[in-house]
């Protein structure tokens, strides 16, 4: 299988870094995202096939517009609380996965895992 391509939206540099460097090992390319302008731009750019949105960064309306205007990219929203509702409103509105920010493990397997998701809506 080829590898993908991943964009990360975070407002944590620190998670950030921890992220981009496991991510490096799985994807084809990683780029890091300063503002949601720059995302859009870069999700364009590079036909990523994974978003990783830090939900501090983004609002779920936010994620919502992503998923209109790249309906073949897989969304993975993170955040640092475990807020249910917030993340089951953006899972209603298009993310693929939602993770706590304190378990970058967890990010890396949602965005592993939704690579065939992401190739299956593009087909």
């Amino acid at each position: 299988m080829e590898r993908a391509s991943v964009i990360l939206l975070q407002g944590n540099p620190r998670l950030s870094q921890t992220l981009i460097a496991g991510l490096s090992r799985k994807f084809q390319s990683v780029r890091e995202a300063r503002s949601l302008g720059d995302l859009r731009v870069a999700a364009a750019k590079h036909r990523a096939e994974v978003l990783i949105v830090d939900m501090e960064v983004a609002s779920v309306s936010d994620v919502e517009h992503l998923t209109q205007e790249f309906p073949g990219v897989s969304i993975v929203c993170n955040h640092r609380l475990a807020d249910e509702s917030l993340w089951t409103k953006a899972l209603s509105v298009g993310a693929a996965d939602c993770c706590p920010s304190c378990d970058p493990g967890s990010i890396l397997r949602a965005a592993l895992r939704v690579v065939p998701q992401a190739r299956r809506m593009a087909a």
